[in-house]
This record gives C-alpha cells, sequence and structure tokens, in this order.
C-alpha cells in the first residue's frame, strides 16, 4: 500500500463531493453499508448499522424530546459507541452538539451548560445524576438521557426530514481555555467534511486503511478520525483512553496502520522499555503534533514507520503537514508547508499590517483558508480579535525555514520576559525533555523582584531517577550547554505528574495553581543578575 498525498501547496480544483457528515454517512451506508465502521473494544459496528441507529436516534430526539433545528445537544461522555452515534444522531435532527468533558465537576459543567444553552444532554449513569444536579442549581431547562437506554428502538430507520447543508451548524467546540472559561468555536458540517477530506488526502489513505485513536471523543481528534472514516469508508477503533504502557500492544492488536499522537505521547511512548515485537505492526503513517526533534528519527526507527508533522487548531482544524515523501524533514522541527486549501503568512505581531516579516525572524503565524471556524459562540470581541481581515492570528510564534516551511518557536503569550530578554518557554522544555531521565517538562515564569520574571522549569522524572538537588543540577547543566545563559532555569521543581488539558498538553494554569496550593521543593540555582 503506497502513500499518495497532496503535493505541498498545490491548488485545489474541487471541493468535496458531499457537502454534510449526515450526506457522508448515508452514501457510505449505499455504497459501503456491511463495511466495519466503529470498533470499540471487542464490538464493532458497520456504517449501515450506525446509519440506521443515528437515524431512530434523531427521530426520538426530534419526537420525544422537541429537539428543533438549531437546538443544541450537550455529550458527556466517555470513549464509548454512544458518542459517535449521538454525535450523528443530533446532527440528523439538525442540532447543534456540544461535546463535554466527561471529566467536568460542577463548575465547569455548570458554565458550559449555561454558555451554550444545550436543550438536552446525552449521558450516562454515572454522570446523569451531575447534570441533573447541576441543571436544577442553575434553573436551565435541560432533558437528561441516559444514553444505555436511549429509547430509539421503535423510531424509524431512516433519517428524518430535515435540511442540512455544508453552512450548517454542527458543533460548539469548546477550546481547553488557557486563561478563565474556554470559548466555544462554531464549527460547521464544511469544516468537519472538508477536515476529513484533507486528512485523508496529505495522509494518503483509503479503505484498506485501519485508524486508531486514544484522546476523549470530547476533543477534537477523535471527531475528525471520525470523518476521515467517512470519507474513505475505513474502520476507525476507539480505545478507552490513551495508556503509555499499552498504546502499541493496541496498534499491534487492531492492525492499525494509522494513527495520530500529540503533546507529550512521543515522548511518554519512547520511554517505554523497547521491546522485540516493537516493529511488529501495521503501521504506515503516523501524523503528530510537535514531533520532539530529538527523537524523530528513533521514533521511526523504532515503530518502523514515517512519523510526520501535522499543525492545526480547534479554530482552523489542519493548516501545515510535512508530506510523507520529505524525509528531510526528519528531525527538522519544520511543520511543514500549507494544506491545499490554506495560505499562511508571517507577521509582525504588533503591527501586522505592515506585511510579512523577513525569513529566519520570528513572528506571528496567521492563516486563511478553510476549514475554519465561524466565529466563537456569543463572543464578538474575540471573533473580531482572533479572525481579522479573513486572517486568523493564531498567537504562535513562527520563522520560515530556509526551506520554505515553517518552525514554531513558541507561543506569544507563553513567554518568560528576563530583564530585557524573551525566553520562549517552548524551546527550553525541548533541551530539557531530551535528557532521557526527563519524561516531561513545563517552563514558566516566576516573578522575579529585579529582572520582572525568571524562569522556572517543572519537571517529571523517568521512574527510578532520584529527585534531587543533585539530579536538577546536572540537568540544568546538561540544558546550558545548549541554551543561551538568560534562557536557563534558574528554578527547578520535580513533579510526579502535570494537570492536562484534553489535548495532552500540559496545563500551566492548573499547574501553577497547584504548585502554589501544594508547593514542593524548589531548587534554586544561583541568582543570575546579568
Amino acid at each position: 500500500m503506497s502513500l499518495h498525498p497532496f503535493v505541498d501547496a498545490a491548488p485545489m480544483a474541487a471541493d468535496p463531493t458531499i457537502p454534510t457528515l449526515t450526506g457522508l454517512l448515508a452514501q457510505r451506508a449505499a455504497d459501503s453499508g456491511e463495511r466495519e465502521f466503529l470498533r470499540f473494544g471487542d464490538w464493532s459496528w458497520t456504517f449501515a448499522e450506525i446509519d440506521a441507529w443515528t437515524s431512530r436516534l434523531a427521530h426520538r430526539l426530534i419526537e420525544v424530546d422537541g429537539v428543533r433545528p438549531g437546538d443544541r445537544v450537550a455529550i458527556m461522555l466517555p470513549n464509548v459507541v454512544h458518542w459517535p452515534v449521538g454525535w450523528l444522531a443530533a446532527l440528523k435532527a439538525g442540532a447543534v452538539v456540544v461535546p463535554v468533558n466527561c471529566s467536568y465537576q460542577r463548575a465547569d459543567l455548570a458554565f458550559v451548560l449555561r454558555d451554550s444553552g444545550a436543550r438536552v444532554v446525552l449521558t450516562d449513569a454515572e454522570r446523569v445524576g451531575l447534570v441533573a444536579e447541576v441543571a436544577r442549581a442553575e434553573g436551565l431547562e435541560v432533558d437528561v438521557l441516559d444514553v444505555a437506554e436511549d429509547g430509539s428502538e421503535p423510531f424509524p430507520a431512516t433519517a428524518p426530514d430535515r435540511v442540512v447543508d455544508a453552512d450548517t451548524l454542527a458543533n460548539l467546540q469548546y477550546t481547553s481555555g488557557t486563561t478563565g472559561f474556554p470559548k466555544a468555536c462554531m464549527l460547521t458540517h464544511d469544516y468537519w467534511v472538508r477536515l476529513g477530506w484533507l486528512c485523508s488526502g496529505t495522509a494518503g489513505l483509503g479503505r484498506d486503511d485501519v485508524l486508531l485513536t486514544a484522546q476523549p471523543f470530547s476533543y477534537m481528534d477523535p471527531q475528525w478520525n471520525t470523518a476521515v472514516a467517512l470519507t474513505v469508508a475505513a474502520p476507525l477503533v476507539v480505545l478507552p483512553r490513551f495508556s503509555a504502557s499499552t498504546f502499541m500492544a493496541d496498534v499491534r492488536r487492531h492492525r492499525a496502520t494509522f494513527v495520530y499522537v500529540l503533546g507529550s505521547m512521543p515522548t511518554l511512548l519512547f520511554k517505554q522499555p523497547p521491546a522485540d515485537e516493537d516493529r511488529d505492526n501495521a503501521l504506515r503513517a503516523v501524523f503528530c503534533s510537535a514531533i520532539p526533534v530529538a527523537l524523530h528519527a528513533q521514533l521511526e526507527e523504532r515503530w518502523g514507520a514515517p512519523w510526520r508533522e501535522v499543525y492545526g487548531m480547534t479554530e482552523s482544524g489542519i493548516d501545515l503537514y510535512s508530506a510523507f515523501e520529505d524525509t528531510a524533514s526528519v528531525g527538522s522541527g519544520s511543520l511543514g508547508r500549507p494544506v491545499p486549501t490554506k495560505q499562511v503568512r508571517v507577521v509582525d505581531p504588533a503591527d501586522p499590517a505592515a506585511g510579512e516579516v523577513p525569513a529566519g525572524e520570528p513572528g506571528e503565524l496567521v492563516i486563511s483558508g478553510r476549514p475554519m471556524m465561524s466565529g466563537y459562540w456569543h463572543r464578538p470581541d474575540a471573533t473580531a480579535s482572533t479572525l481579522r481581515d479573513g486572517w486568523l492570528h493564531t498567537g504562535d510564534l513562527v520563522v520560515r525555514r530556509p526551506d520554505g516551511g515553517i518552525q514554531i518557536v513558541g507561543r506569544i503569550k507563553d513567554m518568560v520576559r528576563r530583564g530585557g530578554e524573551n525566553v520562549a518557554c517552548a524551546e527550553v522544555e525541548a533541551v530539557l525533555e531530551r535528557d532521557d531521565r526527563v519524561v516531561s517538562a513545563a517552563v514558566v515564569a516566576e516573578p522575579d523582584e529585579v529582572l520582572g520574571e525568571e524562569v522556572k522549569a517543572f519537571l517529571q522524572l523517568r521512574e527510578g531517577v532520584r529527585a534531587d538537588r543533585a539530579t536538577a543540577q546536572d540537568i540544568v547543566t546538561r540544558a546550558g550547554a545548549e541554551l543561551a545563559r538568560f534562557k536557563v532555569p534558574r528554578y527547578v521543581e520535580f513533579v510526579a505528574d502535570f494537570p492536562r488539558t484534553p489535548s495532552e498538553r500540559v496545563s500551566k494554569p492548573a499547574l501553577k495553581a497547584r504548585a502554589a496550593e501544594q508547593p514542593g521543593t524548589t531548587h534554586d540555582f544561583s541568582p543570575r543578575r546579568s
């Protein structure tokens, strides 16, 4: 089986032939009905079975719950088949789906239900009491449906007569939120169909592939994997959760050919003990966001498959990728080039209208094209700040490489301002994580009365490594051989784990809050007042 990704930045003449997710499901039920669509553990369902189930549930939502076009239906479930079934059923009913992190407690859940105006919540027995309690406390009129008994059986297995087109709103997708409560990206059917179409094309996927995902379904990744499966009529395997110790065993067991990982996942996978069966798998393509540069070649060698960088956001789907033929990108740190339907610029954040900054100089990455969110739900000011004159301002600092690719250097807001120097946290974290003793690193700003801010590193160590001052000193000294002196962490604190967002990124606000409430031992390595 060969890979046939799109040519970098080539113009795309045609749009996806089917403009909606519901239309894609109907087409797959018609032309590939008996093919496997979804696999959860030892259970699987065909395209025809899911099409019939979602139609029955859509009728139930309309006739019993009174769901009208545009109503919001929240889904608060772990990774079970009822999640994609509920999603597709609500879309058939003309509703807008609100994915809710199933680990949310009262405050977060109350915010999402209030902000979205959800009328129905699909959940399970473990959470039905919490949802009902929050709805009562907030005075919300919400129907709570336990999916174990969804009541859909008596209803027709044909889709209800609801008009859905490319511009119909499909999701209110709440971002993880770095400060305060999250914002909801308004995502249309066109967004999801185009995202599945682009991802399948860039990865060269077809009906003989087996996709596998382990992230929470409330997050983007299993949803766009579902769109890919619908696009190419391939099965999607959904794991209950990500576990570094069992992930590759599941890849082997299910004969997965394509996976997407991100955040800390590649580092955690690589730091598992090597096994004789590592290369005994069917993988032929791995997409990853933020591949550790120093590990890139070793990741490919260990599991015998090409790993390529892909960049995107909830707001914009997929934006940049490295082609699988581009072996020169391995270990380069390049994010690649734009997908065929996107354009990118690198601009001065302080004066984006002045045009692009010179190649090699850092600037903010801004993006235009499709897919793209319609804006933030009930947040006109935030929408106007992020979407300006058709360009999405990502907040990511990047440089254009000599080969034309884009390389990330940090976040505009994820910086330490040490005296007169700006320190990109991502750069320091990458250097720290090259140390074999470090599983994961998070760098934050620590207030300093002289310099304004100092560099502090939180480090999670590999099992068996002593979390003492000598280890901290040695790690910092090694980092100093690669970093400018002003970038080397002054403070080091060891942690057993990191609080993470659903996208497996470290939640730095939660980390700093935890450190303030439960302070650990902080090692201070001599004030540097230069």
